[in-house]
């Protein structure tokens, strides 16, 4: 049994082996975000890469650059395929002999199968260590005696720093004014996993405290940082999401996907844009994963068109109900929305459930994209 399950109040995510809460979601948002609380990540996926070739086969490959890359840096990285749209989001750091690939539940095992296909005649090696190790978060916001700090005297084999707080090299960023994740400083920790009952009994002892996956998704959406097993669906492209300030390196060269990646940033723009919503209280729901977003007024109505989507909703210990949805991108900015708060296609004999008022607050304008000026042809 998971070890943090064990500890007093806790309660399992459905289907994920680890706690969503321990008896306080608001509370322990509160104590996550001031950097004295862990979270377990054990649900989710670790690959190593080793060999002389790895940093320069995997740049060849994904989004980001990754030649030169010193050990001990962190950086994010995609797998796109061809057409550009998002496979697997890669958090990669490297210390000198293992690049470690932390990845979304579910992602680990065909991201290995697919590396080892690409593997030719190059000197790398590929395995699938989610068995035997596991991440660990903490926020590296409390200084000297926080749960970041108490992490590192426990002897991680690696240690990953989330970029999201700022543009990386390379990248761009399509929101405009202050960042909201601006002061993001999540920190993974990858531990063995026959370590994290001696995690597990630093909470008992109270050294540091503990938190659920709860309190990670909602400081993740007010930060407007956007998570793969949540937020992308099969036609995702990086720009909607604004994940070229981490995650893409406009200048690296050639990768697969690069070309869309490209079109759409010089020339075009996001078919869909990112938006966090503010939601109406008053009726005390929040809407599930992949409920519609409609124009104000027309949610209760089965015959109305969406707008756009939910991908995740939380009750902020500051902000109350916030969402993160995915909206066409000829929404207005400043247009009222509703959203129904079942799931998309749910209630097919017209029922529509909850609505839920809602304000946009801009994460990528309509406008992003299409940076190159490209005067267009005299026709004869």
């Amino acid at each position: 049994m998971n070890p943090f399950l064990a500890l007093p109040g806790a309660v399992e995510a459905e289907d994920l082996g680890v706690a969503a809460h321990y008896g306080s979601p608001l509370p322990e948002q509160r104590t996550l975000e001031s950097g004295e609380a862990i979270v377990d990540l054990s649900h989710r996926g670790i690959v190593a890469v080793t060999g002389v070739d790895r940093l320069s086969w995997l740049h060849s490959m994904t989004s980001q650059r990754l030649t030169g890359l010193a050990a001990g840096e962190s950086v994010e990285t995609m797998l796109l395929d061809p057409n550009g749209r998002i496979e697997r989001a890669i958090r990669l750091v490297d210390d000198g002999e293992t690049s470690w690939l932390l990845v979304d539940e579910g992602s680990a095992e065909p991201l290995a199968a697919f590396l080892n296909r690409m593997r030719f005649a190059l000197r790398v090696e590929v395995r699938d260590l989610s068995g035997d190790y596991a991440a660990v978060l903490a926020f590296d916001a409390a200084g000297a005696g926080g749960a970041a700090d108490a992490m590192r005297a426990a002897g991680p084999v690696a240690e990953w720093r989330d970029p999201w707080s700022a543009v990386a090299p390379g990248g761009v960023q399509y929101a405009r004014g202050e960042h909201a994740g601006a002061e993001w400083a999540a920190v993974q920790f990858v531990f063995p996993r026959s370590e994290l009952a001696g995690l597990a009994s630093l909470v008992e002892s109270r050294a540091v405290r503990v938190s659920g996956l709860l309190a990670l998704e909602a400081l993740e959406v007010r930060a407007w940082r956007p998570a793969q097993h949540a937020d992308v669906d099969e036609r995702a492209i990086p720009h909607e999401f604004d994940w070229l300030r981490t995650a893409v390196h406009l200048n690296k060269g050639c990768y697969r996907g690069q070309e869309t990646v490209a079109k759409v940033h010089n020339l075009g723009h996001p078919p869909r844009r990112l938006a966090m919503l503010h939601l109406d209280g008053s009726a005390g729901e929040l809407p599930v994963a992949g409920a519609l977003v409609f124009r104000e007024g027309q949610a209760a109505d089965p015959e109305a068109r969406p707008v756009g989507r939910v991908t995740r909703a939380a009750l902020h210990y500051e902000w109350g109900g916030i969402a993160l949805a995915l909206l066409k991108r000829s929404v207005p900015a400043d247009a009222a929305l509703e959203v129904r708060g079942g799931p998309e296609g749910a209630d097919p004999g017209g029922a529509v459930g909850e609505v839920i008022a809602a304000t946009q607050e801009v994460i990528v304008p309509a406008d992003a994209g299409a940076t190159r000026d490209i005067p267009r042809l005299k026709r004869l």
